[in-house]
């Protein structure tokens, strides 16, 4: 049993890893095409993604919860209602998308002027968002209907869409940035431009794919299921606006430093996201393979799941760090010549490196935990990890102790190892089954869910 769970998990995990890595490999292009245009122009890329993972809050959540139900109820044999669920999603996500698209056009420049941008920046990253956040709802959906086939298993359609977005993606920014092949020179806006154009594509694809194997179908989904899409869901709102909030929090402080500080910081998030994605992904395929599993009842599969999850999860993020503690100059110096970047880079490089052990735990742990519909703890962990060590270390660090850019990156360590703790300590005390989604027959409605007991 446990062989074939292990091949399973790899099956699931490898199309998410991969589709996951291109998809963040488009801001990895983008932050590579534009490091010859200074500084500046890699902050306004950086400050753009981060301002747009605060606005997907919203979308993770809705995919989070729209995820749990829909695994939940394949491992039921309850394909026509999980189409339901995910149909409903879908129209709730377009909806959200549009209205989170108005307000960011208008609310991008005060963000990007509270984050503590220098006019340098300012200058070019309204123009920037204001292209994103035009296309947000095309955005949203590309994740959104990526988690829903997630959740029945079909790993394989967001991994092709995430090639296609790529490949576009690449084709519109290297001649708009730059003004080659008879296209206009615009820069950083060329970049905004390509990725607009490639998540409509995305999103058109995976529309079709969705309708065309009946993973979306029209009708009304039991109300019942819908709440459970927001009793899951929830939660991860609450987390994920936490973690934006405190990432924002957090580089304010590195802001402090500079705009080559901040500058270093996005180039060494953008190396480790090649290990963070992979385990990301790896955390997916838990949320598939325990969902499914704890919607069939069947929870000693469930634990095997989630161990050989974690040991694929370790084995790919520590190899990992290895690289970056041993070579970080020239891996920095793949996406950037400045030297004062490189510089600065450098010892953030080994600070994620070792970061990866108690990291790769960590994602695997949420994947888990949320596949069993067990996400309040996950909000819990990011009070402690976030707002109860990093944020609030970093502001005493930085202006009250007046240390340097070393002791506030060392905080991510500390952040991540409080998270683990606290979801380790929770998958110990095996309760995180206790709060799954059940269905069970009903004459009036077709389903119902048993009642969720308290965690």
């Amino acid at each position: 049993m446990k062989d074939g769970i292990r091949q399973e998990i790899v099956a699931l995990a490898v199309p998410v890893v991969f589709s996951s890595l291109l998809q963040r490999l488009t801001t990895v292009v983008d932050i590579f095409l534009v490091g010859g245009l200074g500084a500046a122009a890699i902050a306004t890329v950086g400050i753009g993604q981060l301002m747009m993972f605060v606005a997907m809050t919203v979308v993770w959540a809705l995919s989070a919860g729209t995820t749990v139900v829909i695994a939940q109820l394949w491992g039921a044999q309850r394909q026509d209602h999980a189409g339901a669920v995910a149909f409903r999603s879908v129209c709730i996500g377009a909806l959200l998308g549009a209205a989170l698209g108005v307000f960011g056009v208008s609310g991008s420049h005060a963000g990007a002027v509270f984050l503590g941008a220098h006019p340098e920046v300012l200058a070019l990253i309204a123009p920037y968002l204001r292209v994103i956040f035009s296309f947000f709802a095309c955005s949203l959906l590309v994740n959104l209907l990526s988690a829903i086939m997630y959740g029945t298993g079909d790993t394989r359609p967001p991994l092709r869409a995430a090639v296609l977005m790529n490949v576009v993606h690449l084709a519109v920014a290297y001649p708009l940035i730059f003004g080659v092949w008879g296209a206009p020179r615009y820069g950083v806006l060329g970049a905004a431009i390509a990725t607009a154009v490639s998540e409509t594509v995305g999103a058109v694809y995976l529309l079709v794919v969705g309708f065309r194997r009946r993973y979306l179908r029209t009708g009304r989904p039991h109300p019942e299921l819908m709440r459970e899409v927001a009793r899951v869901g929830l939660p991860v709102l609450g987390e994920r606006l936490l973690q934006q909030t405190g990432q924002l929090m957090y580089l304010k402080v590195v802001m402090l430093y500079g705009t080559a500080a901040y500058a270093a910081h996005q180039v060494g998030m953008a190396i480790e996201a090649l290990a963070f994605l992979p385990g990301l992904g790896i955390g997916m395929a838990a949320t598939t393979a325990v969902g499914q599993r704890v919607g069939a009842q069947r929870i000693l599969e469930a634990t095997i799941a989630h161990r050989e999850a974690n040991r694929l999860a370790l084995m790919i993020m520590v190899g990992m760090g290895i690289v970056f503690f041993c070579i970080p100059g020239p891996l920095l110096r793949l996406f950037t010549q400045d030297s004062e970047v490189i510089a600065l880079g450098a010892p953030l490089l080994k600070i994620v490196a070792v970061l990866q052990i108690p990291l790769a735990i960590t994602l695997v742990l949420s994947g888990s935990l949320r596949g069993a519909g067990d996400t309040p703890v996950l909000f819990w962990s990011t009070v402690v990890g976030s707002w109860g060590i990093r944020v609030p270390l970093a502001w005493l660090f930085a202006v009250a102790l007046n240390l340097d850019l070393i002791a506030v990156w060392s905080l991510l360590l500390a952040d991540w190892v409080a998270r683990m703790s606290v979801l380790a300590y929770r998958y110990r005390t095996d309760k995180w089954h206790e709060r799954c989604v059940i269905p069970a027959p009903s004459s009036e409605h077709g389903v119902v869910l048993a009642a969720v007991k308290p965690g």
